[in-house]
């Protein structure tokens, strides 16, 4: 299918909202390929666990261990091959490698509905799990096409607009994509069949969405791959470090994914041994998680606006002081719960004291919305164009190294004999001390309250 040309954000008119972006060539096809990939991510990895720890016997694949090793596969070419994914963003114009990745997405649907359809064979999880690395490499080399992505044709002043309305189609994504996927694989007899056919059905979708994404013009097309992904990456954190300010942000970023995926990870358990819920109630706190980070990413752009600050840099320190309150909150919450039976979701909400637990939980998610789509922003206005896209090779490595950290401490501390709740307590304070360190190493987002901040120099 043609795709139009865009080479630069349209300079003339005013900006336009972030809901009216949907309506934009220059972002509705992009929106649409992200949500459709997000989703078809998420309903295949849920599946496959709901998968393997319901309905299938592997050995070697014990069901306490089935989360976390296919979340650890997924997530390892993010570690290996971010790196090469930014150099190829940078060099290749950006809708032609999005329709090529999109291409790559149908086939390895296609190999894994061979999987899911294997109904218990020797070769069926291997399969599965080497389609969930593939689905991986898939995400890492789209990544930095993402973020630099936005820049390239949005105006400056629809930057975080744009960034709210892409972390908030994420964010849903995943949730429909994991509830879609637990809710078809159950179907009794049918299940795999059907997660099978949405995936191929998503994948599709996504291609033909990539196939009207206008053009935008590779900012570096003489640039010399490096193949090899350890050196590449150690040069991309060096690069981002001659920035200091750029690179506190990265890793303010990627603590927002710490963040996350503490909670994430021990939401489960959380229901199960303190809130005493089935999981129909680890999946309410899942979407309760994900709408805050929806509402609070969607919320940026009007509150930057009521606030007047035209880059949303002081909405980091807000979204901060939010993430630590309502995290301390949570805490004292679960303290004062009544022992009761393991519960569904219906009698869960009957309880008045488990709306606290909601409530800070949408509220702390919320205050994570609004503490990262400006950081977001500030990445993408001070990276040098032709850079742009290993910088964000560079935080995708980032965030995948903070969230195998965040996994590996609160394991420790679980093993400590600390409870959930405190692991959360903990992880809260030490937000706090994270973005203090945060918001003193970057002048912007003390003081957001200014101009927008200059773009950088190509």
């Amino acid at each position: 299918m043609a795709s139009g040309s865009l080479d630069n954000p349209p300079s003339s008119g005013a900006p336009a909202h972030q809901f009216l972006l949907l309506r934009q060539r220059r972002f509705a096809p992009f929106f649409w390929t992200q949500f459709s990939g997000a989703a078809n991510d998420n309903l295949f990895k849920f599946a496959f666990t709901v998968l393997v720890t319901y309905q299938l016997s592997v050995a070697w694949l014990p069901p306490s261990l089935a989360g976390l090793v296919i979340g650890a596969v997924f997530i390892l070419p993010f570690v290996l091959f971010s790196a090469t994914s930014g150099q190829l963003a940078d060099k290749v114009e950006k809708s032609f490698l999005v329709r090529r990745l999109k291409d790559l997405e149908v086939l390895v649907m296609l190999l894994g509905a061979v999987g899911l359809l294997g109904a218990g064979q020797s070769w069926q999880v291997p399969l599965l799990l080497l389609c969930t690395f593939f689905m991986g490499l898939q995400s890492t080399l789209f990544g930095p096409v993402k973020f630099a992505w936005l820049p390239q044709t949005l105006r400056d002043a629809e930057l975080v607009g744009g960034n709210g309305m892409v972390e908030m189609g994420t964010f849903v994504a995943i949730l429909l994509g994991s509830m879609a996927g637990g809710l078809l694989v159950a179907l009794p007899g049918v299940g795999p069949a059907w997660v099978a056919g949405a995936c191929l059905l998503l994948a599709v979708v996504g291609r033909i969405s990539a196939g009207f994404m206008p053009s935008a013009p590779a900012p570096d097309p003489d640039l010399a791959l490096n193949w090899n992904p350890l050196t590449e990456t150690v040069r991309n954190l060096r690069m981002a470090r001659e920035q200091p300010e750029l690179f506190r942000t990265l890793l303010g970023i990627s603590w927002m994914w710490f963040f996350g995926a503490v909670f994430l990870s021990l939401f489960p358990g959380f229901a199960r041994d303190v809130l005493r819920g089935n999981e129909q109630v680890a999946t309410v706190l899942l979407a309760v998680f994900s709408v805050g980070i929806g509402t609070g990413a969607l919320l940026c752009e009007r509150l930057g606006r009521a606030l007047k600050a035209k880059d949303g840099a002081w909405l980091v320190p807000l979204g901060a002081l939010g993430m630590t309150l309502f995290t301390v909150d949570l805490y004292f919450a679960a303290r004062s719960l009544p022992i009761v039976n393991l519960m569904g979701a219906a009698e869960f909400v009957r309880h008045a004291a488990h709306w606290r637990v909601l409530a800070d939980l949408l509220l702390l998610s919320l205050s994570a919305g609004l503490y990262s789509v400006p950081m977001y922003a500030f990445m993408q206005r001070r990276s040098r164009p032709t850079h742009r896209a290993r910088m964000v090779a560079a935080l995708n490595v980032l965030n995948a190294l903070f969230m195998v950290l965040s996994a590996v401490l609160a394991g420790a501390l679980l093993g400590l004999g600390l409870t959930i709740p405190e692991v959360f307590l903990i992880v809260g304070l030490a937000s706090a001390g994270m973005t203090l360190w945060v918001v003193l190493a970057v002048p912007a987002f003390r003081q957001g309250l200014g101009p927008a901040l200059p773009k950088a120099k190509p």
